[in-house]
């Protein structure tokens, strides 16, 4: 699987391009920060005492994806994709390593779960509302939080490439 183009979001856009544009570009670089490494290196804990790696990233914002867009937004019942090594029916959001987990799995879950939100959105107003925490969310509200989101987890993986082959702004 080849790693998508990381585009730059337009500086002129209408508000959902631009959540959209920002959302994308930061998925990009998530997956970007992961290309070309060995299977090891992707496993690996490199910033201590931090036990984050590149692959539980990709596999905790599978599980954010899922929670957002599936859970949150469309109200689906869509249950943890990964579990941790404490045993089944444990969840740790996707950070946790199982012993057979593999960077080429934990992508193509990732990819499915972006094409799922992608579905779930497309139809959908940014004022639309869901249910959440006794009140309403709006798409709009779960865009901004995503885009956080992957903010915050792509400066780790920035820490975590650097720390591995050093490797810088990608």
């Amino acid at each position: 699987m080849s790693t998508p183009e990381r585009v730059m979001p337009p500086l002129d856009a209408d508000e959902r391009t631009s959540l959209e544009s920002w959302l994308d570009f930061y998925r990009s670089t998530l997956a970007q920060k992961c290309d070309g490494l060995e299977e090891h290196q992707l496993r690996e804990a490199s910033v201590a005492p931090s036990p984050i790696t590149l692959l539980g990233l990709v596999q905790h914002m599978a599980e954010v994806e899922r929670n957002w867009f599936r859970r949150v937004l469309a109200q689906e019942d869509a249950p943890p994709i990964f579990e941790n090594g404490a045993g089944p029916g444990t969840h740790d959001g996707g950070f946790d390593l199982a012993e057979g987990a593999t960077y080429q799995k934990a992508l193509a879950v990732w990819r499915a779960e972006i094409a799922r939100a992608r579905a779930h959105c497309a139809a959908r107003s940014l004022d639309d509302t869901s249910p959440f925490m006794g009140g309403q969310v709006t798409l709009r509200w779960i865009y901004t939080h995503l885009i956080a989101e992957y903010a915050r987890h792509c400066g780790h993986a920035d820490f975590l490439r650097e720390r591995l082959d050093g490797l810088t702004g990608v």
